[in-house]
């Protein structure tokens, strides 16, 4: 089973690819892990990317497709895997599609957790990191038991800039304008799956369960 994860940022897909993980028995696969697994290694696809990345550049479409395509070699993805972070344009989904078809292989599901934009400002401005050890709280969701100080070591709280709502905001524009596409495209190829990410997380996770068999 080869899933892919879309969402816009905070609408909370990370989560539930690492409940699909779980329960599926398949490795949740996110660009970042990747990168940071081969450049710890000393890959050689792994020097290439940290070349980009200690220019401050993104690694290139296809130096991240090699990778990618590199980890699904790997035993554990012999049952499929959750593809969390990639694609995130149609060439990158096309250019997956095909090194996939060539190895005979293709995308089972598409699944969108689809949250508002309001929605996603609200809960991302709710967000609180403690400047001392980096724990991070929700004053809704995961709230301090003393209001803006750390529970684990009592030094005070801040939101992050990625979270200030012009922030959020601004990567929700990116999101619409690069990412939105693969919904349509996704939907074309018949395997998109829409669920409410706007409901309790063991909800949305159920919803997703409920489409890809128990």
């Amino acid at each position: 089973m080869k899933i892919i994860m879309l969402g816009a940022p905070g609408a909370g897909k990370g989560t539930q690819a690492k409940m699909i993980a779980e329960k599926y028995s398949i490795p949740h696969i996110s660009t970042g892990d990747i990168f940071r697994a081969n450049i710890k290694n000393g890959t050689e696809l792994g020097k290439k990317a940290k070349s980009y990345m200690d220019q401050g550049q993104l690694v290139p479409d296809e130096l991240t497709l090699d990778l990618i395509m590199d980890r699904f070699k790997e035993d554990d993805c012999k049952n499929g895997y959750v593809l969390d972070g990639f694609p995130r344009t149609i060439p990158q989904a096309e250019a997956l599609d095909a090194a996939l078809k060539a190895e005979g292989e293709k995308v089972d599901f598409a699944i969108d957790v689809d949250v508002p934009d309001e929605n996603i400002v609200k809960r991302m401005g709710g967000r609180r990191a403690c400047v001392n050890c980096g724990a991070t709280y929700h004053i809704v969701y995961s709230p301090t038991e003393v209001e803006g100080k750390c529970d684990k070591c009592g030094e005070e709280l801040i939101v992050r800039d990625d979270d200030k709502p012009e922030t959020v905001l601004s990567r929700l524009e990116v999101y619409h304008n690069q990412t939105q596409p693969l919904i349509d495209y996704y939907s074309q190829q018949g395997i998109l799956k829409t669920v409410d990410g706007t409901v309790d997380m063991k909800d949305v996770f159920q919803a997703i369960v409920n489409i890809l068999g128990a």
